[in-house]
């Protein structure tokens, strides 16, 4: 908005701009000047009712009737001074209020699994970047911490974040043990975090925060189907579980454990794999001979130590893998080796579904980032797009934290990458769970989706008051009545 003053014979105020935002303080210039009590003023007025000009009054030709037009003038002068800087005194305030929208993003970009936490930040990192590093009308600032996959690093990390660099909001995390560790500190500061990744199971069901939504996955939930296929259509009757020893392995596998042995199959072992494993082998070798199948869960380094050790144990060719989404996911895919084909696995995400949003997406992702999207990228890519659609939907007011996460846990996506998602009335979306076969197309291994169950809730067919009644997936829930 430029001012211009004119004080010359012709005596003009005259005040010219485009600026949309203005109009309601020139509205309150107006209302003031025509209020004034020298009746000085004559109004012009643009397109859309916009203020254009300002002019004089100068009437009167005797001495007398000029002595005091003038007179009238400087005071009508001092007066629209006076109105004019208290509106731009207006405006640099709404311009202040309206600062960039700042996200405090926490992702492991080192350690075990780094890969995924670059794919997850590239994610985001692509959607923002597509619609200009803008947010409900004002500009994004994204502050990215490393955490390691580490939780005494990530509580450190949201501290800095949200009582140094004053974010308004968090986003980001992987591990379970991570996340399970970080919403104290997300309660008591009452921080609207966001995790596009993170499943763990009670953050959507028995202790659900107030100050945090997730757009990823419930890790039980998204076993329930699979442990239904892996009885009714693969017809396995008795499998062993091989998963990693922590919250989101025993979820994963309790999930599945659940809907197999509801539809007739027994699980008749587990073992539990620690964090710090440097060799799969010895386990392998403890799988009993009877079981029909072999139900793994890792991710990352794990997907890799586990399928260098099947490829050379002699379980290969003789118990068929099936697995948790995350061991076959992209993140770690294109390192894994032809022992991998054949393995199928649940998500509700591969780089291989053939619809024209996930085609979109993947030709994006690849062409910025020279690899395949894994989940991890489609997860905070939709993740980030959740952010945007609910900020939208305040006027881009993330000061009133309180609205956000209202507007967060309503948000809706049609054309999702990875299919629609709604968010349910827990804080977890409803979305489509993809039964997947590893194949090799091309020389590359993929992901093919080989059935869809549609729209799956976290509670899958169960009641949901009935379900919460029963303790979160542990180490030792379900119970392993068959081993």
């Amino acid at each position: 908005m430029r001012v211009i003053t004119n004080t010359n014979v012709s005596s003009k105020l005259t005040f010219e701009g485009n600026d949309p935002s203005g109009r309601s303080r020139w509205a309150s210039v107006l209302r003031a000047a025509h209020a004034n009590p020298f009746g000085c003023l004559l109004l012009r007025f643009g397109p859309a009712g916009t203020f254009t000009r300002l002019r004089l009054r100068s009437s009167g030709s005797s001495p007398l009737e000029a002595a005091s037009s003038k007179i009238r003038k400087d005071v009508c002068i001092r007066f629209l001074s006076f109105l004019i800087a208290s509106a731009l005194m207006l405006g640099a305030g709404k311009a202040l209020a309206q600062g960039p929208i700042k996200i405090g993003f926490i992702s492991p970009i080192s350690g075990a699994i780094a890969q995924a936490g670059k794919d997850m930040y590239n994610g985001c990192e692509l959607y923002w970047e597509e619609t200009g590093w803008q947010i409900g009308g004002r500009k994004l600032e994204v502050i990215l911490e490393d955490n390691a996959g580490e939780p005494g690093t990530a509580i450190t990390k949201a501290r800095k974040l949200v009582e140094s660099d004053h974010v308004h909001m968090l986003a980001g995390i992987i591990l379970s043990n991570v996340a399970y560790a970080l919403v104290p500190y997300i309660e008591a500061q009452g921080i609207p975090t966001i995790y596009p990744i993170n499943s763990a199971d009670d953050l959507t069901q028995r202790k659900r925060p107030k100050w945090l939504v997730r757009t990823g996955f419930s890790a039980g939930g998204n076993m329930h189907p699979f442990g239904e296929y892996a009885a009714k259509t693969l017809g396995y009757k008795k499998i062993t579980i091989l998963s990693l020893d922590y919250a989101f392995g025993w979820e994963i596998a309790g999930g599945f454990q659940k809907t197999f042995e509801d539809n007739g199959g027994q699980v008749i072992q587990k073992l539990w794999v620690p964090l710090n494993v440097q060799d799969y082998t010895p386990y392998l070798g403890q799988v009993k001979k009877e079981a029909d199948a072999l139900f793994v869960l890792a991710l990352g380094w794990w997907s890799l130590l586990f399928a260098n050790a099947y490829a050379t144990s002699s379980l290969k060719g003789r118990l068929p893998v099936i697995a948790g989404g995350t061991h076959t996911d992209e993140h770690i895919l294109p390192q894994l080796g032809d022992e991998t084909i054949g393995v199928i696995s649940a998500h509700h995400y591969s780089a291989a579904l053939d619809t024209p949003a996930n085609q979109r997406f993947r030709a994006a992702f690849e062409k910025k980032f020279n690899r395949l999207p894994s989940f991890y990228s489609e997860n905070c890519y939709t993740g980030a797009r959740a952010v945007s659609e609910a900020v939208k939907a305040i006027g881009g007011k993330v000061e009133d934290r309180a609205a956000l996460m209202v507007a967060l846990r309503k948000v809706e996506i049609k054309d999702a990458p990875r299919g629609p998602i709604k968010m349910d009335p827990y804080g977890n979306p409803t979305q489509n769970i993809y039964i997947r076969k590893v194949e090799k197309v091309g020389e590359k291994l993929q992901n093919t989706v080989i059935y869809t169950y549609p729209a799956v809730s976290q509670f899958w067919k169960y009641n949901p008051e009935e379900f919460l009644k029963q303790p979160v997936y542990d180490r030792n829930f379900p119970p392993c009545k068959h081993c």
